[in-house]
């Protein structure tokens, strides 16, 4: 599908611009391992990322991407805090940007693309992930996991932007590897595009019926007509 009339390009961090699973994992297993119990390997891991820390850490828990309703509140409450100390600290050792993300991100920057993040990520961590990795002057707004009252798959976060931007919802692209991103583009009456690689549970995401579907991110380019107007 080649999309037209596209001001405003919003990305999923985790999963799309990049790969933060490495550094994920060894926050889990380090707060398992504090507290005892059986660490998993990367892939297991890269599997449960999406939903936010929370979810994460329940997951990890729970030992699958399946949240046991038998979880103690203060044990995940005591796990989160573990995790998100020892992620602190840790936040961009082995993440990497995906191949072709910052030359595209570039690139929709000289065609004169507004570009904004929506993630579930809590937003103390996105920054420095952003300035490591060289994207700290590349986005319009960014918003975490814990910004607003709600977070995708509800539309909250993007019916926000488009009202602190005055971009109208026909106007915004959503981009992301995860259910999580096309739903919430539904929702908000948004199109989407849909990576086939990141975190998406191990499904294909064409299963959620995706606007487009690329396989690799550079491939957004030939998706997107050029904006020859730029407004004041």
């Amino acid at each position: 599908m080649n999309f037209t009339d596209k001001k405003l390009l919003i990305f999923d961090l985790d999963g799309t611009l990049v790969d933060s699973a490495p550094d994920l994992a060894n926050a889990i297993n380090g707060m398992l391992k504090t507290i005892g119990r059986e660490q998993f390997p990367l892939e297991t891991i890269r599997s449960w990322v999406g939903n936010g820390a929370q979810v994460l850490v329940e997951r990890a828990l729970s030992a699958d991407n399946k949240i046991s309703s038998n979880l103690d509140v203060k044990l995940v409450g005591d796990a989160l805090i573990t995790f998100l100390a020892i992620y602190r600290d840790n936040v961009c050792v082995d993440s990497v940007l995906y191949p072709e993300v910052s030359a595209t991100l570039k690139e929709l920057q000289s065609r004169h693309y507004r570009l904004a993040i929506v993630t579930n990520k809590p937003l103390e961590f996105v920054a420095p992930i952003l300035q490591q990795l060289g994207l700290e002057n590349i986005f319009e707004r960014v918003l975490g996991g814990d910004s607003l009252a709600r977070k995708k798959p509800d539309p909250m976060p993007l019916n926000y932007l488009c009202e602190q931007l005055a971009v109208a919802p026909a106007q915004c692209l959503m981009i992301g590897d995860s259910k999580n991103d096309i739903f919430a583009a539904k929702n908000a009456n948004m199109h989407s595009v849909g990576l086939t690689y990141g975190y998406n549970y191990g499904e294909d995401i064409s299963i959620v019926d995706p606007d487009a579907v690329i396989n690799q991110f550079g491939q957004l380019l030939n998706c997107l007509e050029p904006v020859t107007e730029v407004e004041e």
